[in-house]
């Protein structure tokens, strides 16, 4: 490999865009590895037994769900950082900046789960999937934003980022209250004592990271044996984790914790989950699979709901002066905006995979051929609509 390539390597890891652009090239693969001679090796993979075993502790699953409850566990720890250093320090810190995108971020949940639902009613094992079209994935939405250049505000990105973050609270709260098994009250009493654990750890302004993760991982396990999903570990950790060192103010263990794992996050755990999770077969699919409620229902949640869920609630909260309008943007580029957080991908299949993977139906493929194609078309729209309405670049 020459110094041609090596520099293409650090500008594409550097570009905005990139972690998005890996994730829609991981589907893209699983896809192939699914409908072609590679399906057997694709399956053996993600049904590979793993086991760990510590005296009488014994946990074993297949490798997807390794990748699902334990990889996954570190995106929601970074979620957990990112929406503790926006409420504190960042832009939700700022009452007035709220308003708007969580008023966004309500009807963006409910309208999609109410098209949901008008589809699948009468199922009572498809209703199971409500929450899916609720999701938005900031790093797909984020990687279309920047097709447009220099051209969209910042008011913009930051509005989008700070509605998919109440997005991501809500998710997390309709997986905690939703999506849980048998309940082991055994396991949450261990989860419960490692709360004041960290609490302590805070309190002392403890900036090592060995004793969180010590416990969180305590806490994780914990939590995985509990019946509530392992993932929300991470996000209650992340809580814990001091904003600032006292003695050093200018240090703090969020924001280092945050910028460290973020490639981490961007170019290995959301790839290897959608790899793992987008493998779409489509041998045999006809016209009744294509037009099942269940895809039709998360499609049309995904591209109908999202945009008049978020634009709705926002034109409505504007027109009653209940919020203003962020600076650079107008109505044509909100309606764009909301069209662009359709993109469900990441979150969409993670719910998909709570709803589905216990209830004995097979309704997966029917999960991913809704979330891929509207994910997919509210791509389109978005940036078909913004780049109508950005047409000179922003003075803000």
């Amino acid at each position: 490999m020459n110094q041609t390539d090596h520099s293409f390597i650090r500008q594409f890891f550097k570009m905005e865009s990139s972690g998005g652009i890996l994730l829609f090239l991981s589907a893209i693969l699983a896809i192939i590895c699914a409908n072609t001679a590679l399906v057997e090796h694709y399956e053996l993979f993600l049904s590979t037994p793993v086991e760990v075993r510590v005296g009488a502790l014994h946990i074993a699953k297949p490798l997807l769900l390794w990748i699902n409850d334990g990889l996954m566990a570190v995106f929601f720890f970074l979620v957990g950082l990112e929406l503790k250093r926006e409420l504190m320090e960042g832009e939700l810190s700022d009452k007035r900046n709220i308003i708007l995108p969580g008023v966004g971020a309500i009807g963006g949940m409910a309208l999609p789960a109410l098209v949901y639902v008008y589809f699948n009613h009468d199922d009572p094992v498809a209703v199971q999937g409500w929450a899916i079209p609720a999701a938005t994935d900031i790093a797909f939405a984020l990687g279309v934003l920047t097709l447009l250049g220099s051209r969209v505000p910042v008011a913009l990105k930051v509005f989008l980022t700070s509605l998919a973050i109440f997005d991501d609270i809500g998710a997390i709260l309709i997986i905690a209250f939703f999506y849980t098994s048998k309940i082991s009250l055994g396991a949450l009493i261990v989860v419960a004592l490692c709360l004041p654990l960290l609490a302590w750890l805070n309190k002392k302004n403890v900036v090592s990271y060995s004793p969180y993760i010590f416990i969180g991982i305590v806490m994780w396990v914990a939590t995985l044996k509990s019946g509530v999903h392992a993932t929300l570990a991470g996000v209650v950790m992340a809580m814990f984790i001091p904003m600032r060192s006292k003695e050093n103010p200018d240090f703090s263990p969020v924001k280092e914790l945050e910028h460290d794992l973020h490639s981490v996050v961007a170019f290995f755990v959301l790839p290897v989950f959608a790899f793992a999770n987008a493998g779409l077969n489509l041998t045999g699919v006809g016209i009744e699979q294509v037009f099942h409620n269940v895809p039709v229902g998360i499609a049309l949640g995904l591209i109908i709901g999202k945009q008049v869920g978020i634009f709705g609630l926002c034109f409505i909260a504007i027109k009653l002066g209940l919020a203003s309008l962020p600076k650079g943007m107008n109505m044509m580029s909100l309606y764009g905006t909301a069209a662009l957080c359709g993109i469900g991908f990441t979150m969409s299949l993670f719910i998909g995979g709570l709803a589905f993977e216990e209830t004995g139906v097979n309704l997966l493929f029917d999960e991913r051929l809704g979330i891929i194609v509207g994910s997919l078309i509210s791509g389109v729209i978005g940036f078909l609509v913004l780049k109508a309405s950005l047409k000179d670049k922003p003075t803000v």
